[in-house]
């Protein structure tokens, strides 16, 4: 394996202790040094961890110990730090979305080519077990080839759990932006890359009431769509509904189901790595669970991070820039459809990612 990747981490919010965990895990990576806006809580965050530096973001960036910076800011400073990171020759990989537009996604992939640095992004949720069982059952045949596949996701709002909701309501937020990367992101891995959507979107209210916490009680402006639906048309054929609320109470709706000619899969839940990967075929009766077939076993947020660092030169990583630019810009063609209410032709593509293997025996990241 050689050395470990040295990682530097910029943002230590809630997320990064998943991170951390996962980094304190793997031999392919070495967490070296974080920053924060909040030295006290980058403190606190890393106390676990010995021989982790505490320092400013521009210390962060020149310290030459960091191979790749991992961006978990919010999604409003995602660009800025990254560039930042670009700017000092290192590798970027950003907590999802790429970034809060497309416009500065496409700035952060453009400064890094130019810099020869690499952009990698998460969700890496579509690399545990649930998804890459399901894919490979599609690749396999089981359900002849796939014609449609539906995503929901469907909850009152964040603001009843979540003590500092703002951000889930201005641009960049919304329940598109913000769990639409998970759903998105899958429906690429197992179908292949959009060429057009067809979107409606819908506004429920104005403001929200945060429920827990020092500010419950107080409201916060709404400022995006809170109920995104709509039609991706893939690639291969497939269509694929999406729904993705803020504004519902509850649903019994599979968070994914994969229709082919000749079957169709229940997928788990892509914000998860694992969970049932269920199937009906024509002439049977009933669904039956697929044995677990392919992905990281026992993943954790940061595997998208060490599948990224151990890529070989020349090679896409799994959970790279060019697929998170395209479900991005998936994203935000679905908004501007509900705004115009006309089809909108996806500009970007990438490559599917190429699938996980199983082998919980000898856990490696990287493409096979």
């Amino acid at each position: 394996m050689g050395q470990p990747v040295n990682i530097g981490v910029v943002g230590c919010g809630a997320i990064s202790a998943q991170y951390f965990q996962t980094i304190d895990r793997l031999p392919q990576l070495r967490l070296v040094a974080v920053a924060d806006l909040d030295l006290d809580r980058a403190r606190e965050a890393v106390a676990p961890y010995a021989g982790v530096d505490v320092v400013s973001v521009a210390d962060l960036l020149a310290d030459p110990r960091v191979d790749v910076v991992l961006n978990l800011t919010i999604p409003a400073a995602h660009a800025e730090v990254a560039l930042q990171a670009i700017a000092a020759g290192k590798d970027v990989y950003c907590e999802k979305p790429l970034a809060a537009t497309a416009e500065d996604a496409g700035r952060m992939l453009r400064a890094a080519g130019a810099a020869g640095v690499r952009v990698g992004c998460a969700p890496d949720t579509v690399l545990g077990t649930g998804t890459q069982t399901a894919r490979k059952a599609i690749d396999d045949g089981l359900i002849g080839r796939p014609v449609a596949a539906t995503a929901t996701m469907l909850t009152p709002g964040h603001e009843r759990w979540h003590p500092n909701p703002d951000f889930y309501y201005v641009p960049g937020g919304g329940p598109l932006l913000d769990m639409g990367p998970y759903y998105i992101t899958s429906l690429v891995t197992l179908l292949g890359p959009v060429t057009t959507v067809i979107g409606a979107a819908s506004r429920m209210r104005v403001k929200r009431t945060i429920g827990s916490g020092p500010r419950r009680g107080e409201d916060i402006p709404v400022t995006v769509d809170t109920h995104v639906t709509g039609v991706l048309v893939h690639d291969s054929g497939a269509l694929s509904t999406l729904v993705m609320s803020f504004d519902g109470v509850a649903t019994k709706a599979p968070n994914i189901e994969v229709h082919g000619e000749t079957g169709s899969l229940v997928v788990p839940d892509p914000n998860r790595f694992d969970g049932s990967v269920q199937i009906s075929r024509l002439g049977e009766t009933g669904w039956h669970e697929l044995p677990v077939s392919a992905g990281y076993a026992e993943g954790g947020r940061g595997v998208g991070l060490a599948d990224f660092a151990t890529t070989p030169a020349g090679r896409e990583p799994r959970t790279g820039g060019s697929l998170a630019f395209h479900v991005l810009d998936v994203m935000e063609s679905l908004l501007a459809s509900a705004a115009s209410g006309a089809a909108v032709t996806i500009a970007s593509t990438c490559d599917r990612p190429e699938p996980v293997f199983l082998d919980p025996s000898d856990w490696q990241p990287g493409p096979s």
